[in-house]
C-alpha cells in the first residue's frame, strides 16, 4: 500500500477517534458556556467528523490508485480544512479565542477542494 493511502488511513482514524473524545468531552463541560459557543462547537465537530470520514475514503482510493495526485491533493486539503476550519472553531468555542476567526473561510474552502479533487481524481482513473 503506498505510503500517502497510509496516511491517509491513519489520519482518518486518528481524527475519528478525537472527535468522539472532543464530542463527549464537551457534552460535559459546554453547558454552562454560551449558545454561540455551543453552535460553534457543534458545527465544528460535525465537520471534523464529517471529513475524517473523508479522509479515510481518500486512503482507500488511494490504496487502489496509488498514482493518484488528485486523491493525495484531496487528502491533504481534508486535513488542512480540518485544521483551519473545525480547528478554529473548536478555538472559539473552548478558549474563548478569536483572533484567527478569519482563517475559517480558508478551511471551508479547503474542505470543498478537497472534495472536487477526489471527484477528479476518480474520473480521471
Amino acid at each position: 500500500m503506498p505510503q500517502h493511502a497510509r496516511i491517509f488511513l491513519f489520519l482518518g482514524a486518528l481524527s475519528a477517534a478525537v472527535s468522539v473524545v472532543l464530542g463527549a468531552a464537551a457534552a460535559h463541560t459546554l453547558a454552562e458556556r454560551a449558545a454561540g459557543a455551543q453552535a460553534w462547537f457543534h458545527t465544528a465537530l460535525q465537520y471534523h467528523q464529517f471529513h475524517a470520514l473523508g479522509l479515510l475514503l481518500a486512503g482507500l482510493i488511494a490504496a487502489h490508485l496509488p498514482a493518484a495526485r488528485w486523491i493525495t491533493a484531496a487528502g491533504a486539503l481534508m486535513v488542512v480544512g480540518t485544521l483551519l476550519f473545525s480547528g478554529n472553531l473548536y478555538l472559539r468555542s473552548l478558549a474563548d479565542f478569536h483572533a484567527l476567526h478569519a482563517v475559517t473561510p480558508f478551511g471551508g474552502g479547503a474542505f470543498i477542494l478537497g472534495w472536487l479533487a477526489l471527484a477528479i481524481g476518480v474520473l480521471k482513473k
